[in-house]
């Protein structure tokens, strides 16, 4: 369990069955994730010929569902910290299905807009509240590598939508290729759904909530002895006891974290990530190569599952704030080197190896940190709030960048990849100067850690 102070309590196994059940169920949330809004490019090409989309109109199309995201994350926390996040997280797996059979049953433009903003509704949600979640039942030693699990399932997610755009591209399914990629989606989502049915709510959230009860026989399920189990409850309820006046998020009262949410989510997007993998397929064609592009978003895909694990592997060893720091120097030299092949200077297809250097620095460093630091650095009754913050920095700046990268591209191939490697120096600059290190620390005491004055 988190929550608990270093050593005085023990932690469940992670071979624990009902522990294990709420970890997969809850990461599972991710792939719906990754999946939503990376299969977007593989129909790129297909909306644009459907619709007579120029530029302009296709970074609206791609953008739409982000700008659902953002509103999914910015409302997400409050009825997240009133329902809890499992119960709030059932209402939109029924979203993600609804989205999934909508995209592939539109009947025009607007109805299709219209459903993939749900799909963002969801997205933003859920990449608030199964982070959440995940924190507050994960053992602080391994809270760093199972919340990374969701940032993982994210990465297989988009990596899952590749390959089944290339699988469904391989049919020969004609004008209605589009409607089957975006339909898909359904099936993992009906899982999520049937999945959420079976696992227990936070047992810090019930106590939080009075529900003593029923917050033991949720300690219970995830592994802990009944012995155990009261002892935990009686330590979640001192901390309670002593953050009852900061159960508004407050921005004299939690700038620190606040700020470190919001810092994380925003060089998480303004490393280009997002808008990358969006627009693969589009890259790839313009910087040609041997490989198709959708093969060459499959290898991205491939390098980004893999060092996503790495990132699993280490971020509870070496660390959030040294992950970030090596991070964000190999981000910068590898978009440096796409932005001039991009431009030129370089032969084209060297873009294809930037990108996966790019991948290989992305994905263990911000890639693997943003959910685990955004979900705990923030205090106990707050942290759904708290998170809602960092979640709608980073959607909201990913629907900008995704609307308007299509217009920047055409006006400078290399001008994006450039900017955002301008954007990593900055945050290697920041996160060396400013960002604490939480790995290990329990989340009862990361107040203590950030320095965080209560009043």
């Amino acid at each position: 369990m988190t929550g608990i102070r270093s050593g005085a309590i023990a932690e469940p196994s992670l071979l624990n069955p009902g522990l294990l059940a709420c970890i997969v169920t809850a990461a599972l949330a991710g792939l719906l994730f990754g999946f939503d809004t990376a299969v977007i490019s593989g129909t790129t090409d297909a909306l644009t010929k459907q619709y007579r989309l120029d530029p302009t109109w296709l970074g609206i199309t791609v953008s739409s569902a982000l700008w659902g995201t953002l509103v999914g994350a910015l409302f997400a926390g409050l009825p997240g910290d009133r329902f809890g996040s499992r119960d709030t997280l059932r209402v939109l797996a029924i979203f993600y299905v609804v989205a999934g059979l909508g995209c592939a049953f539109a009947w025009s433009w607007g109805s299709l807009m219209a459903f993939r903003v749900l799909a963002g509704l969801a997205v933003g949600g859920s990449s608030v509240l199964a982070p959440v979640y995940i924190s507050e039942i994960a053992p602080p030693s391994r809270r760093g590598g199972l919340v990374a699990a969701f940032q993982f399932n994210v990465i297989f997610g988009i990596l899952l939508a590749y390959v089944s755009n290339a699988i469904i591209a391989s049919l020969g399914l004609g004008a209605d290729e589009w409607r089957w990629k975006f339909g898909v989606a359904a099936a993992p989502a009906l899982l999520f759904m049937l999945l959420l049915l079976r696992i227990p709510n936070s047992p810090r959230w019930l106590v939080g909530r009075g529900r003593d009860g029923e917050a033991k026989a949720s300690l219970s399920r995830i592994g802990m002895k009944p012995e155990q189990a009261d002892a935990e409850i009686a330590e979640f309820r001192c901390s309670f006891s002593e953050q009852k006046r900061t159960e508004t998020l407050s921005w004299s009262r939690h700038r620190k974290p606040i700020l470190l949410a919001m810092m994380v989510a925003a060089f998480n997007q303004l490393s280009g990530i997002n808008a990358l993998l969006y627009y693969l397929n589009d890259i790839f064609a313009a910087s040609g190569g041997r490989l198709s592009p959708d093969l060459q978003a499959i290898i991205i895909g491939v390098v980004n599952a893999v060092f996503t694990g790495v990132g699993m592997a280490l971020i509870d060893r070496l660390g959030r704030k040294t992950l970030l720091l090596i991070g964000s120097a190999g981000m910068a030299l590898c978009l440096a080197i796409a932005g001039a092949a991009m431009g030129g200077m370089l032969p084209k297809p060297v873009v294809l190896y930037a990108l996966i250097g790019f991948i290989a620095f992305f994905a263990p460093s911000t890639g693997a940190v943003i959910w685990v630091y955004i979900s705990e650095v923030f205090p106990t009754p707050v942290r759904g709030r708290g998170s809602a913050v960092g979640a709608s920095t980073h959607w909201g700046l990913n629907a900008v960048i995704a609307a308007i990268f299509p217009t920047v591209a055409a006006l400078s191939a290399s001008l994006p990849f450039w900017f955002f490697a301008v954007m990593m120096v900055l945050q290697f600059v920041i996160v060396l100067a400013y960002f604490p290190e939480t790995k290990g620390v329990p989340l009862e005491e990361m107040e203590k850690q950030l320095g965080v004055e209560m009043r």
